[in-house]
């Protein structure tokens, strides 16, 4: 009997040493968690056996890990809608100003006339596309714009885009060389938005470039490539980042969204969207989906 009662003392006694091991871990964990900055990397670790304690440590850190990614998330955002809000003021400011300058000018020298009401004109057609782009970037975002996509001739929203920008072609002297490997060319996209497309690369062509543009199809690809302007060298990687301009872009005028609307719908649309520089020539690649890529 005795032999019996010095074994269950000792048993008790280690299991009540393990509830003190595990207390004394517990309040040591709950102390170190309201001690510890809230933006601290902390990791918790555990000394004590067992699958349980060891479960529990595990379920903390991932906890504390989840928020400091959303923490790093939330300023990460809070930092792109204060650049994002600078670069809207920027540029909503810029032909505001110049339409006002030239209103101004307009009253000391009525005779000019015609002259400044074409520039007023023109300054706010500038602003008006401004403001259709950040629309339509702003819903991209927000997930408001349904797209319905199906098998469609790729050709045909392009006819009506060079329509569209023939007077601005003919101004800027561009004649573009088209090159398609059937006219019968087929994608998988959606009408609306794949014109879009195409406008926003001819528009960046015609904004950004020398003076030439090829646009060639083929295989499930279309490819706009021109010559860039002198001097001019954007970082392939960063060009379809939101509000990204190379170093002389920003005078030219654009609010840096026009590629970065064109990636947005090629991937709501399935499809890709890529760019490459080989010594002076910019080529955009749309890859449609179905193509191996």
């Amino acid at each position: 009997m005795l032999p019996l009662l010095i074994l269950a003392l000792a048993a008790l006694g280690v299991a009540a040493l393990r509830l003190w091991s595990y207390r004394a871990q517990m309040l040591a964990m709950a102390r170190i968690l309201e001690e510890t900055p809230a933006q601290s990397n902390l990791i918790l670790t555990v000394q004590m056996s067992g699958a349980g304690p060891r479960r529990l440590c595990k379920a903390i850190n991932k906890r504390l890990e989840e928020g400091r990614r959303l923490r790093l998330e939330t300023a990460k955002r809070e930092q792109e809608l204060k650049y994002t809000m600078a670069c809207i003021s920027h540029d909503i400011r810029t032909p505001l100003a110049g339409a006002m300058g030239y209103l101004q000018l307009l009253e000391g020298e009525p005779e000019r006339q015609a002259e400044y009401l074409g520039i007023v004109q023109k300054r706010l057609e500038e602003l008006e596309e401004l403001l259709e782009e950040l629309f339509l970037y702003t819903r991209l975002q927000g997930g408001s714009l349904p797209l319905e996509c199906g098998n469609m001739a790729a050709l045909p929203p392009l006819w009506n885009v060079l329509a569209e920008f023939y007077p601005r072609l003919k101004a800027a002297g561009v004649e573009p060389e088209l090159q398609f490997d059937r006219e019968d060319l087929t994608v998988w996209a959606s009408p609306e938005p794949l014109g879009r497309v195409y406008r926003n690369l001819i528009a960046n062509a015609l904004g950004h470039g020398s003076g030439e543009l090829k646009i060639s199809g083929g295989d499930g690809e279309i490819c706009f490539s021109n010559k860039l302007l002198p001097g001019s060298r954007p970082d392939p990687e960063r060009l379809f980042d939101r509000f990204y301009q190379s170093s002389p872009a920003r005078a030219r005028g654009g609010a840096g969204l026009g590629l970065s609307i064109v990636r947005e719908l090629m991937e709501r649309m399935d499809g890709q969207v890529s760019a490459q520089i080989t010594q002076d020539t910019l080529e955009i690649r749309l890859s449609f989906r179905g193509r191996k890529r």
